[in-house]
C-alpha cells in the first residue's frame, strides 16, 4: 500500500497565513500539519486559513488534529479556520457535531 501524502504550501501576508493543503489529512500526516500550524501560530497571525480544496481523505486523526489546532489558535489569540471544504468532508463535520466547533467559510 502506498504511504499517503499532503504537501503544505505557506503563503503568508500581514493578516493571515494561508495553508493549501494538498493530498491525505490521516494517522501519517496528521503531525505534520499540527508542526506547519504549530510553527505558523509562533509568528501569530490573525488568521490561519486551512484552504482545503486538495484535500482528498480526512480520517477521524485529521479531524482530531483539526480541532485541537482550532483550540490551539484561540489560546493565541488567532482564528483557525477551513475553506474551500469538499461536500463529503462537511457532511462528517455535520454528523459528527464538529461544524459548530469549527469556522468554516
Amino acid at each position: 500500500m502506498e504511504r499517503p501524502e499532503l504537501s503544505i504550501a505557506v503563503l503568508r501576508d500581514p493578516d493571515e497565513t494561508v495553508l493549501k493543503l494538498a493530498g491525505e489529512i490521516d494517522m501519517l500526516t496528521a503531525a505534520r500539519l499540527s508542526s506547519v500550524v504549530n510553527e505558523v501560530l509562533a509568528d501569530a497571525p490573525v488568521r490561519i486559513v486551512l484552504d482545503m480544496t486538495g484535500v482528498t481523505f480526512c480520517d477521524s486523526q485529521g479531524l482530531g488534529t483539526i480541532v485541537v489546532l482550532t483550540k490551539k489558535a484561540s489560546h493565541t489569540q488567532s482564528v483557525l479556520m477551513l475553506t474551500n471544504v469538499g461536500e463529503f468532508l462537511l457532511r462528517v463535520l455535520d454528523i459528527t457535531g464538529l461544524r459548530s466547533a469549527l469556522t468554516v467559510r
